[in-house]
C-alpha cells in the first residue's frame, strides 16, 4: 500500500510540476523556479569569467554585445506580442567573449552569455553570430536548463524507485543490479538524449525566429551549419546516440523553416535582412 501511495504521490508531483512553454504552448516538466535557478546560474557565470580570459575592447567583443542586445530586443518584442511582457523581468543580460579555441557558445538561465573566440571563424561575421546567439538565447527563454535539471532529478528518483520496487518484489541482488543497469541505459537512450535533441530542435526554431525579428537573414542559419559540419570533419556519433540532431538533419530543418521565420519577422515590420 505504501509503495502504491508513493507512486501516486510521485505522479501528482510530476503533474503539478508541469509548466507551459509560452513559445510553443506545450506542457513541460519544470519544477525549478527562476528565483531558485537564476542566482545559482549568475554565481557560476561570475566564477567562469573570473577563471577565464575575457576579451574586452575589441571590435569582436563589441559585435557580440551589439548582436546580443538586438536579440534581447527581439525577444522582448515577441514576448510582448504573446502577452508575456513581464517574462524577462528577472533576466540580467550579459554578453562576453572569451579567448578559447573551443568551437562553442552558451547562454545560462537568466541571460548570461559567453561566446568563445574559436566559434567566430565559423560564424564569419555578424549574421552568423546572430544565428548562434539566437539559438543559445532560445535555450534560456524556453527554460531548457530548468527542464534538464528537473528531468535529471526525476531520473535519479526513478533509479531509486526501481531498486526499491525490485526489493519489494523479492528479486535477488543480481536481478536488482540488472534492473538498475537496464534503467540507466534505457533512460539515457530512450529519455535523456532524445529529450536533449528536442531541446536543440526547439532552440533552432525559436532562435531562427529571434534572429529574423532582429533583422538577420534566416537563410544564414543552414549556411552556418554547413560550415559547422565542414569544421567537424564529419566526426559525429550516430544521431540516435547524440544529444544534438545530425548536421544534415539540422540543415534541412532550418532551410524549411527559413521562409516561415521571414513571415514571422514581417509581423514586426522587418522586411529586409542582413
Amino acid at each position: 500500500m505504501s509503495w502504491n501511495r508513493t507512486i501516486i504521490l510521485a505522479g501528482l508531483f510530476l503533474l503539478l510540476s508541469c509548466k507551459t512553454n509560452v513559445f510553443t504552448g506545450k506542457k513541460t516538466l519544470n519544477f525549478m523556479s527562476n528565483s531558485q535557478l537564476f542566482p545559482m546560474a549568475f554565481a557560476q557565470y561570475d566564477d567562469f569569467l573570473n577563471q577565464n580570459n575575457v576579451v574586452t575592447g575589441t571590435s569582436e567583443a563589441k559585435m557580440i554585445e551589439d548582436v546580443g542586445n538586438k536579440i534581447r530586443i527581439a525577444a522582448q518584442r515577441w514576448l510582448s506580442a504573446l502577452g508575456e511582457e513581464a517574462y524577462l523581468k528577472d533576466y540580467k543580460w550579459e554578453y562576453n567573449l572569451v579567448k578559447d579555441e573551443t568551437v562553442n557558445a552558451w547562454c545560462m538561465p537568466g541571460g548570461k552569455i559567453v561566446f568563445y573566440t574559436g566559434i567566430l571563424p565559423i560564424c564569419q561575421g555578424e549574421s552568423g553570430v546572430a544565428v548562434v546567439m539566437g539559438h543559445e538565447v532560445a535555450h534560456a527563454l524556453a527554460d531548457h536548463g530548468a527542464q534538464r535539471m528537473s528531468a535529471a532529478q526525476v531520473q535519479a528518483l526513478g533509479a531509486v524507485g526501481v531498486a526499491v520496487g525490485s526489493q519489494v518484489a523479492g528479486a535477488n541482488q543480481q536481478t536488482q543490479q540488472i534492473l538498475n543497469q537496464a534503467y540507466g541505459l534505457g533512460s539515457q537512450l530512450g529519455g535523456m538524449l532524445p529529450f536533449s535533441r528536442s531541446h536543440e530542435t526547439e532552440a533552432d526554431k525559436i532562435g531562427l525566429y529571434l534572429s529574423a525579428i532582429a533583422g538577420y537573414d534566416p537563410y544564414e542559419a543552414p549556411e552556418l551549419w554547413k560550415r559547422m559540419k565542414a569544421a567537424s570533419g564529419g566526426q559525429a556519433p550516430p544521431e540516435f546516440l547524440s544529444t544534438h540532431p545530425s548536421n544534415d538533419s539540422r540543415i534541412e530543418f532550418l532551410n524549411q523553416l527559413a521562409p516561415k521565420a521571414k513571415e514571422e519577422a514581417k509581423k514586426y515590420g522587418v522586411t529586409s535582412f542582413k
